[in-house]
């Protein structure tokens, strides 16, 4: 099996000049330099030339008939589908002003007739050495340029996403940071973890049809999940006629429990309101279960389809008082009364034992939310740009 690396192709040199005798000489010096030599006899020639063997080097006589060497190279330029060429005068002029016509019109070397062959030949490599460079700049840039449209593309999917299960601050917030959440894997966070689920629903739905009970219940998620994202807490997860939120991730706050339970609250009144508008959920209501402490945050399953989610005892004691917790009532464990109690009021539970908890939970039934918990933070709102991501 033959391994011999193809030879290439010598650099093309177009030689713009009307004098047949100067082109030969041109051609010949070019030659034994080992360069491919294209002749062109006018400037409108030349202009053709280029366009047909798109030349690695131009060689333009000035002074020509028709159009001159000043006249062809800002034509040159203009060419925007054609890869940038270096231009090098031949000219008999000694004036100063004229080599610096040259150059603003976009010359890239002059050289004096007569010429000398080692002096042409080197400052013919010496611009194709200037081309090879700006071959690698350009291509260096492109890729800068398609890494940067590959990055916002994926920035704009991301951030689509991203507003499925936050809220656009947040969202905002994790873009900004490093890409580490997007990878399997997580760590332990303090959490505050909501269940809610629609009582009586189940059995109401078994005289509709499925298309109506998938309607009844998207007008209901409709009206509560929203709820999540003004409180700035992550979506987890629809359960049938059940959900699952929680707060402290992404992004962590000084008030996650607070948050939670104000969701919970709000949703409990939308859910009453809907009850007015709605007389088939007369008989409906939504238990509500919430719990804070220590939970795995992080992405569960593969490469190719991962959940951003809580795991853990935490998010257990959370689905268990949502479980007991009947129509329009909301209980929460003894960590999230710790850190509201200034904001609520609560009727104490006997200790529960519950399916899955090791020991014996103490819970509390939101009685009301007190007047001076019933505004968002706002102020809390502004620092999230200082927040870091949990997992960055």
């Amino acid at each position: 099996m033959s391994t011999a690396v193809p030879e290439q192709a010598p650099p093309i040199i177009l030689v713009v000049d009307d004098d047949q005798g100067m082109r030969l000489m041109l051609r010949r010096m070019l030659e034994q330099a080992g360069y491919e030599v294209v002749e062109a006899s006018s400037g409108e020639e030349g202009l053709s030339r280029y366009g047909l063997t798109r030349p690695d080097v131009v060689v333009l006589d000035v002074m020509m008939p028709g159009l001159n060497g000043f006249e062809v190279v800002p034509l040159l330029r203009a060419k925007e589908d054609m890869p940038w060429t270096p231009v090098l005068m031949l000219t008999a002029l000694n004036d100063v002003a004229d080599k610096v016509r040259g150059l603003e019109v976009g010359a890239d070397d002059f050289l004096s007739k007569p010429c000398n062959r080692a002096e042409l030949v080197a400052r013919v490599r010496a611009l194709l050495r200037l081309k090879q460079l700006h071959n690698e700049l350009e291509h260096k840039n492109y890729e800068l340029e398609r890494k940067q449209y590959e990055l916002e593309k994926s920035n704009a999917l991301l951030h689509r996403a991203l507003k499925r299960y936050v809220s656009p601050e947040i969202a905002e917030v994790v873009l900004a940071s490093a890409t580490n959440s997007l990878k399997l894997g997580g760590a332990s966070y303090p959490v505050s973890v909501l269940f809610a689920d629609i009582r009586h629903f189940t059995s109401f739905s078994e005289r509709l049809s499925a298309y109506q009970v998938l309607t009844l219940l998207n007008r209901i998620w409709d009206a509560l999940v929203p709820i999540i994202f003004e409180m700035h807490g992550t979506f987890d997860k629809y359960l049938g006629d059940g959900l699952m939120a929680f707060y402290g991730a992404p992004v962590p706050l000084e008030d996650d429990a607070l948050r939670a339970l104000r969701t919970a609250v709000a949703m409990q009144e939308r859910f009453r309101q809907l009850r007015e508008q709605m007389p088939e959920l007369a008989e409906m209501g939504i238990g509500i279960g919430i719990a804070s402490g220590e939970a795995v945050v992080g992405n569960v399953g593969s490469e190719q389809v991962m959940d951003y989610t809580v795991i853990g005892s935490t998010p257990n004691a959370a689905k268990r008082l949502e479980e007991i917790a009947v129509r329009d009532q909301i209980l929460i464990c003894e960590n999230s009364y710790q850190a509201v109690r200034e904001h609520i009021e609560v009727r104490a539970l006997e200790p529960l034992v519950l399916q899955g908890i090791r020991h014996p939970l103490q819970a509390y039934e939101v009685l009301k939310l007190r007047p001076s918990g019933n505004a968002p933070s706002h102020k809390l709102w502004s620092k999230l740009a200082r927040h870091t991501p949990h997992g960055s």
